[in-house]
């Protein structure tokens, strides 16, 4: 499977002039190539190369740095078309759709670049790398990571890597390829109940509370708007000092989030069952105040990083259907909108069964892996018939 590791480059003066040049040459570049290809409205990698690689080579690029140019600016046009075909940008005619197709696409002058292993070496052991830019080779540029991810580096670096440069500081964000466990058939599910009150709630009685963050947004919101109103130097400072903070303790709360729940599953031989929630931002309908609440919760994040997490544990990970598991009692599997009483208590109006609704759905979820599991798992059961016949009949195994 494929993970992203991040380190930090301790670049000096004269390295961070020089990268700086390198991203600005690369990204100018990219600007004319795509304005070409809009104009001529040309846009695959094969036609872009036909008819610019001597003008990228030209202006100041290496052969392989000139392909990457070329390959970020045929990428783009095909997520452009990628988000119009699937009406990310909105109808045909509306204003955002039309002045996104009324222009070429663009790049900022500090755009990530991506490097492969002709344009960038790394030494993981003494942590530096070897780099081109537009000055030259540079060698023995630093770099500062954990000692996890430079094993990760070390052992199971495999494909391109992207230079960033964000709030000052330059970033290496390379791709490695990392071996799965081996799947194991699980004792059973862990269901896991996705919400905002209560950010995760499992079948096992794990329950992570979403009242610090949901306060912590809060207070970033709050200074946010106190700050923009200001509209000084300092105010503005702030801001972007303050940058992407929220986003980074979001993520670090589901990291550990994630982590605990696969650690689980992993210790008592279980599956992780999930509830497919995309496109539930579009179905809901919500009053003014709960939206701002409701478009920053993060689950889509948490189910990512629960999948790449038991796919390295070897724990299976299933997607069920999410209609009605709120209403559901896990005891008899009655279903009826009067069973959930308030957000936090489910009364069952079939057997009685009184439990915390998140609790209750949880293990309703964790009842649907389970049939997702049986009814897609490769049958254990010799068929009946000639032994040719037996192989033709086996159901392939499950895969998420």
């Amino acid at each position: 499977m494929k993970i992203v590791v991040q380190v930090r480059l301790m670049p000096t003066p004269e390295v961070v002039s020089a990268l700086e040049s390198t991203l600005r040459a690369c990204n100018e570049a990219a600007n004319w190539l795509s304005g070409e290809a809009y104009e001529r409205g040309e846009m695959s990698r094969k036609a872009l190369q036909g008819f610019a690689y001597r003008d990228l080579k030209d202006r100041g690029l290496a052969a392989q740095p000139a392909l990457h140019v070329l390959r970020k600016v045929a990428d783009a046009y095909t997520t452009l078309k990628a988000s119009i075909r699937n009406g990310n940008l909105g109808r045909p005619g509306s204003e955002r759709r039309r002045k996104a197709e009324s222009k070429p696409v663009g790049f900022r002058p500090g755009a990530a670049q991506p490097y492969d292993d002709r344009c960038l070496s790394w030494q993981a052991d003494a942590q530096t790398v070897s780099i081109w830019t537009t000055s030259g080779r540079l060698r023995g540029v630093r770099f500062a990571c954990s000692e996890q991810s430079r094993k990760i580096l070390a052992e199971h670096r495999k494909g391109e890597t992207d230079l960033v440069h964000r709030d000052g500081m330059w970033f290496l964000i390379a791709t490695c390829e990392v071996p799965e466990a081996a799947r194991f058939e699980p004792d059973g599910f862990i269901g896991v109940d996705l919400g905002i009150t209560n950010i995760a709630t499992t079948s096992t009685g794990y329950r992570a509370a979403g009242r610090g963050l949901n306060r912590y947004r809060k207070r970033q919101l709050a200074l946010r708007a106190k700050l923009q109103k200001k509209r000084t130097k300092s105010a503005k400072r702030r801001l972007k000092e303050r940058s992407r903070r929220e986003q980074r303790h979001v993520r670090n709360t589901n990291h550990i989030i994630s982590k605990k729940i696969v650690t689980e599953a992993e210790r008592t031989s279980r599956g992780i069952a999930l509830e497919d929630l995309g496109g539930i931002r579009q179905r809901a309908r919500l009053r003014k105040p709960q939206r701002v609440t409701f478009h920053s919760w993060a689950f889509a994040q948490l189910g990512r990083f629960l999948e790449y997490k038991a796919r390295r544990a070897g724990v299976p990970l299933v997607y069920v259907d999410p209609a009605f598991t709120s209403q559901e009692c896990a005891e008899c599997h009655h279903i009826e909108k009067a069973n959930r009483v308030d957000q936090a208590r489910f009364v069952c109006r079939g057997c009685g069964v009184v439990a915390h609704a998140d609790r209750n759905a949880s293990r309703a979820i964790a009842h649907r892996g389970e049939n997702a599991w049986t009814a897609g798992r490769e049958s254990r059961v010799p068929a009946a018939g000639p032994p040719a016949e037996r192989l033709s009949r086996g159901r392939p195994p499950h895969s998420q």
